[in-house]
């Protein structure tokens, strides 16, 4: 019996296969499958000890209904208000710097970098320490300057989401500046040294040079940004728990306190869904304006 012969072309899709089959592995059990379950479990009850109980479109039903849903949503729309625009407008500003012809250039970046790689968790502890009403260091400092009634940061509703806020851009500064630097090094200089000719000055090269010719990457990092401050959790539980009161409970905080803690594991996944959903919208709505917002270098 001959020996079955594959031809060249089989041989590479074998091979591509093989090395593509642990990562769609992973995907399938621990992404695919789960949001199926996800899906399907918003249309039960279930304590996570009883049988699932069918109930329809009740769990979003409820959502209509919640207070702490609206509350919930309502902080996450103003945590990335706070987070998205700042992060933005630095990390361009600093990447715009780092392409200068300035020295140490690469450590500067490696500094600016190090917060996004460093442990979430440890960076929320160290930022919680910072904050604590007495013994912070920023108080501390406030008191040095003569401000007899510091901020309670964490501690005060008024400022718990805006410590958070402000923590989060410290640290996602450096990876978004990473994108804006690869941008920046795209454009050709071509371009710069034709606006000189014409007279332009730094201002008006930024404005009509940088700007349009990176608007692809700021396209990507307003994408990226936003989905990343709809899915804030880690910083909030840690420094917050929520809190004070539901100052700081944006929708995932929501999703796992259901969850988790109240055991409604089906409504918990029907708001996961309701997350989702504006998630994908406003994808979408982004991309439907790509042609008008994004300039593309032919």
């Amino acid at each position: 019996m001959k020996p079955l012969r594959l031809s060249r072309n089989n041989r590479n899709r074998l091979t591509a296969l093989g090395f593509l089959a642990p990562n769609l592995l992973g995907f399938l059990v621990f992404t695919l499958i789960p949001i199926v379950i996800g899906i399907g479990m918003s249309f039960f009850r279930w304590d996570g000890a009883n049988d699932p109980v069918f109930i329809g479109l009740k769990n979003f039903a409820r959502m209509f209904t919640d207070t702490k849903f609206a509350n919930s949503l309502r902080v996450t729309l103003t945590y990335t208000l706070l987070t998205v625009p700042i992060t933005i407008v630095l990390s361009l500003f600093i990447a715009s710097l780092l392409t200068t012809k300035i020295r140490a250039t690469s450590a500067f970046r490696s500094v600016f970098f190090f917060p996004y790689i460093a442990s979430i968790v440890a960076v929320a502890i160290v930022w919680q320490f910072l904050y604590h009403a007495e013994l912070g260091p920023i108080n501390q400092f406030l008191h040095a300057l003569g401000i007899a009634n510091p901020p309670r940061w964490t501690s005060s509703k008024d400022t718990a989401l805006l410590a958070v806020a402000i923590m989060n851009v410290w640290r996602a500064v450096g990876y978004y500046m990473v994108l804006f630097i690869a941008g920046l090094v795209g454009i050709p200089a071509s371009l710069y040294e034709a606006g000189a000719i014409d007279g332009a000055n730094a201002w008006q090269k930024f404005r009509h040079i940088t700007l349009p010719m990176l608007s692809p990457t700021t396209f990507f990092v307003v994408i990226i940004s936003i989905i990343n401050s709809f899915q804030a959790f880690t910083p909030i539980y840690i420094m917050t728990g929520g809190g004070p009161g539901i100052a700081t409970q944006v929708l995932v905080f929501r999703i796992y306190e259901e969850s988790f803690v109240l055991s409604n594991f089906g409504y918990a996944s029907a708001m996961a869904m309701a997350l989702f959903l504006i998630v994908l919208v406003f994808t979408v709505f982004q991309f439907r304006t790509q042609e008008k917002n994004v300039a593309y270098m032919q």
